[in-house]
């Protein structure tokens, strides 16, 4: 299946954005975004399969959030030219293998497995009233999972895009993924882990719906 989007030059993305995911996982509330990156190679469509890594980390969580595809080049926006500049919206789903994320002090390689960035179709900015008031769910197997507001994001759109482009020039097609609500399966008790043959569903009111499903890891070159 074609990627549903542009392949983007840059993917940002935004940890701890949302107070209630900060309380779940025991951390304090960042005085300003916490920014990481994904690579592109995680990105995959809806019904494609997220590949589960294998050994290296059977503990492999969903993350659903609202995704920003930046429509024109800037470098120091204000917040009140900030959503000017957006072209649309997707559903993402910041898929994070939490043993690699725990271990290194940087997550890029926990974030970064290839698969781990499933992306809707994008729903144009101009269709979207209000992108700080969408409800957004997280459904695993039927079950709801993370079901939350975008209006719980402690560091808005147009802030985050402002905050970014100091230093960073964003281009037309980057995606910004803006954080993601409480109920990951790593603060459940017990914890909920993706496991060959789940179906995970990330949707957000307005923007769309975004379904894949999830594969055992293929077998290495040159084995049975």
């Amino acid at each position: 299946m074609a990627l549903p989007i542009d392949l983007p030059g840059k993917i940002i993305c935004v940890g701890l954005n949302y107070r209630d995911h900060i309380a779940e996982q025991g951390e304090q509330a960042p005085e300003e975004p916490l920014l990481f990156a994904k690579w592109t190679n995680v990105l995959i469509g809806p019904g494609e399969p997220i590949v589960l890594p294998g050994p290296i980390d059977e503990r492999i969580d969903y993350e659903g959030e609202l995704g920003v595809i930046i429509g024109r080049r800037i470098k120091h926006v204000s917040r009140e030219n900030a959503l000017e500049a957006i072209r649309g919206y997707v559903c993402f789903n910041d898929v994070s293998a939490r043993t690699l994320q725990a271990t290194q002090n940087r997550w890029s390689r926990g974030k970064s497995p290839d698969t781990f960035g499933p992306v809707s179709a994008m729903t144009p900015a101009s269709e979207i009233a209000d992108p700080h008031n969408l409800p957004i769910r997280t459904i695993l197997n039927g079950e709801t999972m993370q079901d939350s507001n975008t209006s719980a994001m402690i560091f808005r759109i147009d802030e985050l895009i402002a905050y970014i482009t100091q230093t960073i020039t964003l281009e037309p097609g980057d995606l910004l993924a803006t954080g993601t609500p409480p109920g990951v399966g790593m603060s459940r008790n017990p914890p909920v882990f993706l496991k060959a043959g789940d179906e995970v569903t990330v949707e957000i009111e307005g923007v769309g719906r975004l379904t894949n499903p999830v594969s055992a890891p293929a077998p290495a070159a040159g084995t049975a």
